[in-house]
Parts: C-alpha cells; structure tokens; sequence
C-alpha cells in the first residue's frame, strides 16, 4: 500500500466549453491550468473528443508546450484510442494517456471498459498499451468499480487503472452509501494487490472527495473537472485548488 498522498490533477475541458461560446478566446484554457498548477495541482487533463465541444486541437498542443515549463507535474490525455487520442499520444508523448471507451456522441464518460474475451476490446488495446508505453506514455485504463475486473486490466498491459466513481458521488449520504463505497474499496485493494496504479475520477468534489480517499488507500491520483471548475466560478481558481488539496489532506491525516 502506497503512503503517499493523492495526486491533483485538473481537468479543464469546461473552461474551454465556456470559452467555445463566443470567438473571443475568453476564459483562456492555458491561463487556466497555469493558476491551478500556480496554486498546487499536481498535473492537468484534458479530454479532446472529436468533435472539440470543449478542448479543440490547438489546446492540446499549447498545453503541451506551457507543461516544458512545470517539470515534475503531469500532462494527462484522455480519449477514445479508437478515435483521435492517439494522434495526439503519438505528437505530445504526455506523462499518461487514459483510455475511455466513449462513443463519439457521448454525452459525458459513463462507463468502464469491457475487457470479457467476447468484446474483442482486450485484443484491440494492447498494441495500443504497448505503443504508448514504448513512447514513454503511462496507459490508465477506465474502468468500473469491479474488483474482478481488475485481473483483466493487469493482463491486457495497463499501467494504471481509473476506477468511473460517478457511482460513488451520487450514493454519497444516501443508504446505499457503505455499500457501494466498500465495492470501490475492494475495486482499489485488487488493483494494488496486482500492482496496479490506481486513479479515480468523475464527479468527486469537495464535499465527497475525503470520504472517497478514506476509504480507498493506494488511490494515487484524481481526476477532477466538472466539480472544480464549477467552484472556480465563486472562489477562484487558486482557492479552489488549494481547498482540494485540502480534502486530499483531511483523508490523509485520519
């Protein structure tokens, strides 16, 4: 078990979501994770879908050049491998890509990947891993919080998994709550046991983002977007980093 505290990393694709409703290049994206990793984050993500709804093309190249300038804190690209992540793996070489099985339409990430012999998906991605692996590229699978599931991550070349927590932060403070946290505690246990690393990430926030880490030791990165940004709005972005870590502390100092 890791006793190293969890990793910050942003994701701003709904700074960029604002920003693609007008043409005044206003908020900027870069200025953006700049004062986040200014206040203390510990990396940046992006998720650039094809059809750059949010982060665009020329996002991810500025953000590569602007990340030369903070060494040691990490560039995270998620995508579709199916689809234009790779290009963008293969150009950027970012310190990890995270593969997401989202349809080109989808609406937001909803689930993990299908790893079962019958998908084919298993067969697909290694090449994929080894590729991005040889480029010097950390390969964190998305996946759902099942603890079986964990084996197949391991055999296909994953360095890392993502376990998809919307699950959690929609049981948080409801009965089902210890329930469905003890699956993604149990999700966590058998990825370590494998040496697995373990990210976690969709809908965490300030007010679920503790209990989550609690629970889940060995979680050595979240992945946070949505929530951040959206407290940004009120408290700043700096402040709004600095309380995060915050939340990564308070579940370290139990």
């Amino acid at each position: 078990m890791t006793t190293a505290k969890t990793a910050l990393s942003v994701n701003i694709n709904k700074v960029a979501l604002v920003r693609n409703t007008r043409h005044l290049g206003i908020p900027s994206v870069t200025r953006a994770a700049e004062l986040c990793l200014q206040a203390g984050a510990h990396g940046i993500t992006v998720h650039p879908r094809p059809d750059e709804r949010h982060i665009r093309a020329h996002d991810v190249h500025d953000l590569a050049a602007l990340m030369k300038n903070w060494p040691g804190r990490e560039f995270n690209i998620e995508g579709n491998p199916y689809q234009n992540l790779m290009d963008f793996i293969r150009a950027m070489r970012p310190t990890q890509c995270t593969f997401v099985p989202d349809s080109e339409d989808q609406f937001t990430s909803d689930h993990g990947w299908d790893l079962s012999p019958q998908s084919g998906n298993a067969e697909r991605l290694r090449p994929l891993i080894a590729e991005c692996q040889a480029l010097g590229v950390r390969v964190s699978l998305f996946m759902d919080p099942d603890p079986a599931a964990m084996a197949a991550a391991k055999v296909v070349g994953a360095d890392r998994v993502e376990l998809y927590t919307e699950s959690y932060a929609s049981a948080h403070e409801t009965p089902s709550f210890q329930q469905v946290l003890s699956q993604f505690a149990q999700a966590t246990q058998a990825a370590v046991a494998l040496n697995l690393g373990v990210n976690a990430g969709h809908d965490l926030s300030r007010g679920n983002l503790s209990d989550f880490l609690r629970a889940c030791p060995g979680v050595q990165e979240v992945s946070i977007g949505h929530a951040l940004v959206a407290d940004a709005l009120e408290l700043g972005y700096a402040a709004t980093v600095r309380d995060y870590l915050r939340c990564i502390d308070q579940a370290f100092a139990g």
